[in-house]
């Protein structure tokens, strides 16, 4: 299993971590992404350390805790073999302070996590959206504040904009405080946005990149074709719902030439779709999901080969799209934009 640095910090990832978003499988969204308990999640995590894939992630909104709870169980006896990322904001009750990215809300949410993970410390630490409401210093304060006590390792942003991340940045370096060291963001074949904005900050500002759902929720395995919908998994269960319109010949097209590719290389669509996301600029890590031992087996598949630059060139050619403004302006100065991103 190939490694990479995290951003500008000391520590080293491997390429792929296992998301757990399909353990405990409570709630009606879980429900449809999977239903692993404590005996599977144990062999799934057998299977990820047997090759290398030492970290897990997890959010204390999967399944209400379940999940934490699950992977706390499976990692029981081996917690020094493993790296664990998890993360909070979103709503964990019916108060108005259960949710968010107050000092309040964190400490607490920090110390459940914990005592559901089993564990004393987490390695990498997220906010999990951004809240407007909080000062962006308070925030940083409480995280700084439980990275100083060693319950938290290191500390992440999620699905923040360009914006929200460089002022929580300038906020860190402004008052010597805990610095954001990894982005974990959604980023596929099928939707490049994060390449505009948060791609060039990342490379500048050196923050390492996780990605979630490279394979468009399960757009991109080839159980959708064209002229063929999915029959199962999780799009053909309502699993898909939720993400980003995606305009069917654009995704045909795309699928296509990554089918084309697979047989020529005697891989799958989908290791060939997630290859092609690891060998993107300011990429660190990919998240994995897995229902099972045969959808894992699959997947880290992705890893141990590359794509030619003619390989990638075709699927850079098939999936671009037109910048919003004002990148569209920028790419006409390409000359003095930043490399190695493509304007």
């Amino acid at each position: 299993m190939e490694h990479r640095q995290l951003g500008r910090s000391g520590l080293k990832v491997p390429v792929l971590s296992l998301g757990t978003g399909t353990f405990g499988g409570s709630g009606e969204f879980f429900e449809r992404w999977g239903s692993t308990q404590v005996a599977e999640a144990k062999r799934i995590v057998d299977l990820c350390l047997e090759h290398g894939l030492n970290m897990f992630d997890t959010a204390d909104i999967y399944s209400r805790g379940m999940a934490e709870e699950v992977l706390g169980e499976a990692l029981k006896g081996r917690r020094d073999q493993a790296l664990i990322a998890t993360k909070s904001t979103f709503s964990m009750g019916d108060g108005p302070n259960d949710k968010g990215s107050s000092r309040y809300h964190i400490v607490r949410a920090c110390e459940a996590s914990l005592r559901r993970l089993q564990t004393d410390h987490i390695d990498l630490y997220f906010m999990h959206g951004f809240d407007a409401l909080t000062p962006v210093e308070e925030t940083l304060r409480a995280l700084d504040d439980l990275i100083s006590s060693g319950k938290i390792g290191y500390i992440g942003a999620s699905n923040f904009s360009g914006w929200h991340l460089m002022k929580s940045l300038a906020t860190s370096e402004k008052y010597g405080l805990g610095r954001y060291v990894a982005y974990q963001g959604y980023y596929s074949l099928i939707g490049r946005d994060y390449e505009w904005e948060l791609m060039p900050l990342a490379l500048d500002q050196g923050v390492g990149t996780m990605v979630w759902s490279a394979l468009g929720w399960g757009r991109l395995t080839g159980k959708i074709r064209r002229g063929k919908a999915a029959d199962t998994g999780r799009i053909a269960s309502g699993g898909a719902v939720g993400g980003p319109p995606v305009d069917d010949e654009k995704l045909y097209d795309i699928v296509d030439v990554l089918d084309a590719i697979a047989q020529e290389r005697g891989k799958t669509i989908a290791q060939v779709a997630l290859n092609w996301v690891l060998s993107r600029p300011s990429i660190s890590n990919i998240v994995i999901g897995a229902r099972d031992e045969t959808q894992l087996t699959q997947n880290l598949g992705a890893v141990g080969w590359t794509l030619t630059p003619e390989e990638i060139a075709r699927l850079d050619t098939v999936s671009q799209t037109t910048p919003p403004y004002p990148y569209w302006h920028q790419k006409g100065f390409d000359e003095r934009n930043p490399k190695p991103t493509t304007w």
